[in-house]
């Protein structure tokens, strides 16, 4: 096995470790009140993006980890102004794992070049649900859509937080 090979291996394998540890993260409420609290721990993401502007504020996207497709995203967007050809929105986005149960919810603030079609969004509110309760964090996206066709690339890089154990440390 060549070496890049077995090095895109290894992140592979730790990346869905991550995911599938941060999924079964929770325990049972009583559990964690007899328990003392243990501290912390952040895990930094990288990943990528291909998606589709469906009209009326809504997108979805599909996000990969090393080429590999991870999760599925939706959001609605709320244009809040336009200013020199540049818009700002601001809206949820939902990661949807794919094979996990649960949601990460991004509430974002962004803005659209009207010209390029460069965008960025940003949120430092990144809340789990479902199995993925408790896990916080803040994801950036810088991307490029094709405004005439509505599809776009991104890359994405999240920083999500949970109890020692949980994020799979």
């Amino acid at each position: 096995m060549t070496r890049s090979r077995a090095m895109w291996q290894s992140r592979t394998v730790l990346l869905l470790a991550l995911i599938a540890a941060m999924l079964v993260w929770l325990l049972p409420a009583e559990s964690a009140t007899a328990k003392p609290a243990r501290p912390g721990r952040c895990v930094s993401l990288s990943a990528t993006g291909s998606g589709q502007d469906l009209g009326e504020g809504r997108t979805a996207a599909t996000i990969f980890v090393s080429g590999r497709p991870v999760a599925d995203t939706t959001a609605t967007f709320m244009i809040t102004g336009v200013v020199d050809g540049v818009a700002t929105f601001t809206g949820p986005i939902v990661f949807t794992p794919r094979q996990l149960d649960g949601t990460l919810v991004a509430e974002v603030t962004g803005t659209l070049d009207l010209t390029s079609g460069a965008f960025t969004a940003t949120s430092t509110s990144v809340t789990g649900t479902g199995s993925l309760s408790g896990v916080t964090g803040s994801v950036r996206i810088k991307g490029v859509q094709d405004l005439t066709a509505g599809t776009f690339t991104e890359t994405l890089r999240l920083r999500l937080c949970g109890p020692v154990g949980h994020l799979g440390m």
